[in-house]
């Protein structure tokens, strides 16, 4: 019985992980798809320098939203692999993904900080030169 049930719980669980892992190649494709659109875009639509350099800004902040996004689906993955048959090599994996996926977020963080400072400053420059 018991053992039934611990299989039952291995087969749901790496289910679980195959979706998971599904989930992040999915986000990572529609990721690229639209880096791509937006790439293509900005090259054949240009606009003024500083406004096409703001929208590759938007771009790469964008696309490792995303990325980051699809790494929370792996590291989800994972844990649940390792959780069910936890070997040295997984847990080395999952410590890796999980030291990949906390750097990216931590300089997409502060990347996405500087980049709204930025815009601050824009702005309020911006609305200093229309009442001057």
């Amino acid at each position: 019985m018991l053992d039934t049930v611990e299989k039952t719980v291995q087969v749901g669980a790496r289910a679980i992980a195959s979706l998971a892992e599904f989930s992040a190649a999915a986000v990572i494709a529609a990721a690229i798809v639209q880096a791509l659109w937006r790439s293509l875009h900005a090259l054949f639509l240009p606009r003024d320098p500083g406004a096409n350099d703001q929208a590759k800004q938007n771009l790469r902040l964008q696309l490792g939203r995303w990325l980051a996004i699809a790494l929370e689906f792996l590291l989800a993955a994972d844990i649940l692999l390792t959780a069910i048959a936890p070997t040295w090599e997984d847990i080395g994996k999952l410590g890796a993904i999980a030291l990949i996926r906390t750097a990216l977020n931590y300089f997409l963080e502060r990347e996405i900080d500087a980049n709204n400072r930025e815009k601050s400053k824009r702005k309020v420059g911006g609305n200093m030169e229309q009442e001057a």
